[in-house]
């Protein structure tokens, strides 16, 4: 599958967790708020931004295991939850404290690509993902839903890129520009083609039809001259995309580039879900 560089998550982590809908949020912390312990499976973990997003959210103990093919966003993820941390209890397995919350972090390589089953394996309360299912297939969801359902598990995807995008002040080219950047979206990042903006649609539907309680909300970037460097990143990052596909002229793409490096407003449409069985 393809991969994300620790850099660039750790860039978008203010933002994505500016972003993430609160009362969805909520929702997801009460529903777990009799417990004294939860565990939570997290797909797709990155550097483990999903832990400092939500863990002050969910009850006093915690164990997490974070899943992803890639061992170097995992080293950062273990470096970043050091540092994010009030006190490391222990490094193997790792054991922190956030404020009252007591935290086992456990971090399992693995390709999700060749997902088949893997929920199985391991005891949990809630499955979790940030920003994942837009690069997954349709395919992938349908099968990755049936799993979900079988084991009765809750489901909270947060961060799925919706299509929407607004930048300021505007250019002649966004339109196109975003059509070419949804078309190179689509590609296969090792999971078949891409969902895209789809994905929370097609997660809800599905898991729908296997009686599942789907609720969704808005979780937009809203970027600011604070965030100038995301900003800067996002316009050289959707250039080269569409520079990728041939849709607009490279002469239109630079111009288009040029022009929003030094944009002071955009925002970027993402939605949170939260799945529950019936």
């Amino acid at each position: 599958m393809s991969g994300f560089d620790a850099a660039w998550l750790a860039l978008r982590e203010s933002a994505d967790h500016r972003a993430r809908n609160a009362a969805l949020r909520d929702k997801v912390s009460a529903a777990f708020a009799a417990q004294d312990h939860i565990s939570i499976l997290d797909l797709a973990c990155g550097s483990g931004s999903n832990v400092r997003g939500l863990a002050t959210h969910l009850p006093k103990r915690q164990n997490w295991r974070l899943v992803d093919h890639d061992p170097r966003l995992l080293a950062a993820g273990r470096h970043a939850l050091f540092a994010w941390a009030d006190h490391v209890d222990n490094d193997n397995p790792l054991i922190l404290r956030k404020g009252e919350r007591r935290l086992q972090v456990e971090f399992d390589e693995r390709d999700l690509s060749t997902f088949s089953g893997g929920l199985s394996e391991h005891s949990a309360d809630l499955v979790t993902a940030a920003a994942f299912f837009d690069l997954v297939s349709k395919e992938w969801i349908a099968r990755f839903c049936g799993e979900l359902a079988r084991l009765r598990l809750p489901l909270y995807a947060i961060l799925s890129y919706s299509g929407e995008e607004n930048w300021s002040p505007p250019h002649p080219a966004d339109s196109a520009m975003l059509e070419a950047f949804h078309q190179h979206q689509a590609r296969d990042k090792g999971f078949g083609p891409a969902a895209g903006p789809r994905a929370t649609e097609l997660l809800a539907d599905s898991l729908k039809s296997h009686g599942y309680l789907v609720e969704t909300a808005p979780s937009h970037w809203r970027l600011t001259s604070a965030d100038a460097d995301l900003v800067q990143a996002l316009a050289d990052g959707t250039a080269a995309a569409v520079s990728e596909t041939s849709f607009v002229p490279r002469s239109k793409v630079e111009d288009w580039r040029n022009a929003h490096i030094q944009t002071t407003v955009c925002e970027i449409g993402h939605l949170d879900l939260f799945a529950r069985p019936i």
